[in-house]
């Protein structure tokens, strides 16, 4: 097959690679520049050229061809001003979802890939056939499987995608790396958004949206405990990072017309019933689902929950969890699943 790689510099896509190149596809490699310059500024140091220089590397190893292409507007138009509207108004974004949607198996496919078989990339996931429908179905490595964020795919999406390290687990890969010597085979995992590991979400919120002092208030009893740089850098269920004494504190609540996180200690208590969650933006992968009883993942990672499935008048779902969660929020993604397939996903109400 004739396949665009898209590669990271990490050692998940160089795997994915290598793999490619061992089952004697024609393929070639794409790294998308994605983050505008002056939105980099701040890091002081090219935020591209210790990635390229692994990638180049590989490259080189592997003897594959090596395209360096900017998908920089379409990034900032699709994702960026998503992210930064949906913290402005309290949520809590993903733009790794938007990034897979929107460029990786979205722009990109439209700018350069036309003229290929299949776009591959490093995820943590696998595509099967059933009766002529491709289907979304999860990793083996249940801690490292990615298919929340490649939920809001469609169908088309799917059956162009190309998961060479899919039905791996992460020490299968590594073990890999060392055996093809791969320049990679050492590197940490990026932590960041996107293809850009040194970029911290925290980092990105503060150059788009800067600081805003406000208080922190307990939310039984309005008393005022201490204060935060901005609503934004907060998000429901929260507990680290807010140097609050007497706690666990938890944020159960952002007022974003007066700057206030509130917070609770009783966050955990019996009476917080956390269980129901209202999606909108539906996205099906293979069909809307035919069953009401579901597995629902709220986050990335291995936990999902049980769920039963209802639509109300306004085409809107309802989920009912079977438990608690107590990290619902507004703006997140919840991805469904039945079994190992994952069945698509909605943006949280």
């Amino acid at each position: 097959m004739k396949i665009a790689a898209l590669v990271s510099g990490g050692v998940d896509s160089s795997v994915a690679l290598a793999l490619l190149r061992q089952q004697g596809h024609d393929v070639t490699a794409f790294y998308i520049k994605i983050w505008l310059e002056d939105e980099l500024s701040f890091l002081g140091t090219c935020p591209w050229e210790q990635d390229l220089d692994y990638v180049r590397q590989v490259c080189d190893q592997l003897n594959v061809p090596l395209q360096i292409v900017s998908l920089q507007k379409e990034y900032h138009d699709a994702v960026v001003s998503y992210t930064i509207a949906q913290a402005k108004a309290g949520n809590t974004p993903n733009p790794d979802i938007l990034c897979n949607k929107q460029i990786k198996f979205g722009a990109f496919y439209t700018k350069f890939g036309s003229g290929f078989d299949a776009i591959a990339t490093g995820h943590y996931a696998q595509v099967q056939e059933v009766d002529g429908i491709k289907r979304l179905m999860i990793s083996p490595d249940e801690i490292k499987d990615q298919t929340y964020f490649l939920a809001h795919l469609s169908q088309e999406q799917v059956a162009k995608a190309m998961f060479p390290i899919g039905h791996l687990r992460k020490e299968q890969v590594r073990a890999l790396a060392h055996e093809f010597n791969l320049a990679t085979k050492d590197r940490k995992d990026s932590q960041g958004i996107c293809f850009l590991g040194k970029l911290k979400f925290k980092d990105f919120l503060k150059y788009h949206l800067g600081e805003q002092p406000g208080f922190i208030k307990e939310y039984e009893t309005g008393n005022i405990l201490g204060n935060h740089q901005g609503y934004w850098f907060h998000t429901i269920g929260q507990r680290q990072g807010l140097g609050l004494a007497g706690g666990p504190w938890y944020v159960v609540q952002k007022d974003t017309k007066e700057n206030i996180v509130w917070v609770s200690r009783h966050y955990y208590d019996l009476d917080k019933v956390r269980n129901k969650v209202t999606i909108t933006q539906c996205n099906w992968i293979a069909g809307k689902p035919t069953q009401d009883k579901v597995m629902v993942k709220l986050r990335h990672g291995a936990q999902r929950h049980e769920a039963t499935i209802s639509f109300d008048t306004s085409g809107q779902m309802q989920l009912h969890l079977n438990n608690n969660d107590q990290g619902i929020a507004a703006g997140q993604f919840a991805a469904l699943y039945h079994g190992n397939e994952c069945l698509g996903s909605g943006v949280i109400v």
